[in-house]
């Protein structure tokens, strides 16, 4: 029998109690319970579940990290997840899909947007909820392509927007080049190009997995030290929250379980540049690593982590951190799966239900948004974040270098593709 934990940690106040849900497999049992703490080392499952161990019994050559050269890895994670790739039964369903793009500091960057069909009436009021979304892939595999299915689905469950960002991916350009992407997105969404698609400033979410993770939880650092507006809410997939080695972890989780543990190294590797002012440890780099005092102040979290994977103790590390650096967490655990769930609900139903979770999150997340800030106008924003316990989150009319180099001013359209199941007849 396997447990699916969610555990709910907020600085002050009374906690509800969670009753535990019904499953939607005959073998996996679903409970929510609340704890005085989240562990930092995660439980483990007896078995995986049977539809992950299917899957990647099938697919032998699926690997992360593996041992075929990355460029290897990119083609073969097109050739199993990507859209197109997938049977029509199986593509999750749309209302609306916007190809677009806005000009960032390094370039073009390509965003694609998912209308949910639930979340038609709140875009028509300007009050709609967006999750600005960094795939994983170690910094170094995947596209937006191969994440869609499973964003569309978050999409859909949640009624927020989804805006699924084509970030510039390692080696090619190495840090801090995605966080400047990620700052610039954020400033579009949270300004005109979220306006225009009836997005409240004040919903506008950021989330990731894996490596995306970590770079959710270092944007909302690094944003934090700039005084920039912050995000509503961080969604964190099996975050890559720091190196993993000295974990239980890496040891049960090592291989064979799509994400290879060594390989992450090479990871790290394509990401970091050689440079004497950039250390492994550096704040936007290794959130994991910083102490719980440097972590206080941060947007909510939800935090989702998983048994049988080589990152599963770092995440919950990360949220233990949070929890008691004050910041509102939310844990969840799916003791019986592996990494990179959200792009294997195609092949598993239990992998489909934590997506519809995360839906979940993102909806909460942005109706936490409406009881902080009553909706109101931008210029009320600083009473709103002194009530959820932020500060600083005014635009910045005068900032630093750093934060100048991040600011979009301009986006413009590529395509619009409408009814976009037809793409696939």
């Amino acid at each position: 029998m396997s447990n699916n934990s969610v555990f709910n940690f907020s600085p002050t106040g009374p906690q509800p109690r969670i009753l535990p849900t019904a499953a939607s497999t005959p073998n996996t049992r679903t409970l929510a319970s609340i704890g005085p703490r989240i562990p930092t080392v995660g439980p483990r499952a007896r078995d995986l579940h049977y539809s992950i161990r299917d899957f990647l019994s099938t697919h032998p050559l699926l690997e992360l990290g593996g041992q075929e050269h990355f460029t290897v890895e990119r083609r073969r994670h097109q050739e199993v997840f990507g859209l197109h790739a997938l049977p029509k039964d199986k593509i999750h369903p749309i209302d609306d899909v916007e190809f677009t793009a806005i000009r960032g500091p390094h370039g073009t960057i390509p965003v694609r947007i998912f209308y949910p069909t639930s979340g038609k009436d709140n875009r028509n009021k300007g009050k709609a909820g967006a999750l600005i979304y960094f795939h994983g892939g170690g910094y170094t595999v995947g596209s937006v392509d191969e994440f869609e299915n499973g964003l569309r689905l978050v999409a859909e469950a949640s009624g927020c927007q989804v805006y699924a960002v084509e970030h510039r991916r390692a080696p090619e350009f190495k840090y801090p080049v995605q966080l400047d992407e990620y700052s610039a997105v954020i400033d579009w969404v949270q300004g005109e190009g979220g306006k225009t698609r009836g997005v409240h400033p004040e919903k506008v979410l950021g989330g990731g997995d894996s490596a995306g993770g970590n770079m959710t939880t270092a944007i909302c650092l690094r944003r934090m030290d700039e005084g920039r507006r912050p995000l509503a809410g961080q969604m964190l997939l099996y975050p890559e929250a720091r190196l993993p080695f000295d974990t239980p972890a890496a040891t049960e989780n090592n291989s064979g379980l799509y994400l290879e543990c060594n390989g992450i190294f090479s990871f790290a590797s394509n990401y970091l540049p050689r440079s004497e002012d950039i250390s492994p440890q550096d704040r936007y780099i290794s959130p994991g690593m910083q102490s719980v005092e440097d972590l206080r102040g941060q947007p909510p979290a939800a935090v989702f982590t998983s048994g049988y994977d080589p990152l599963r103790d770092v995440g919950c590390e990360y949220a233990n951190k949070l929890s008691q650096a004050g910041v509102p967490t939310r844990w969840r655990h799916y003791d019986n799966l592996t990494h990179g769930w959200l792009q294997m609900t195609a092949w598993s139903e239990v992998a489909e239900q934590a997506v519809k979770d995360v839906a979940q999150e993102v909806k909460r997340l942005a109706s936490a948004a409406i009881d902080a800030h009553t909706l109101k106008s931008p210029r009320d924003s600083t009473l709103a974040n002194s009530q959820r316990g932020q500060s600083g989150d005014q635009p910045a009319t005068t900032s630093t270098p750093a934060a100048r180099t991040t600011r979009v001013t301009t986006a413009f359209k590529i395509n619009r593709l409408s009814n976009p199941p037809n793409f696939f007849d």
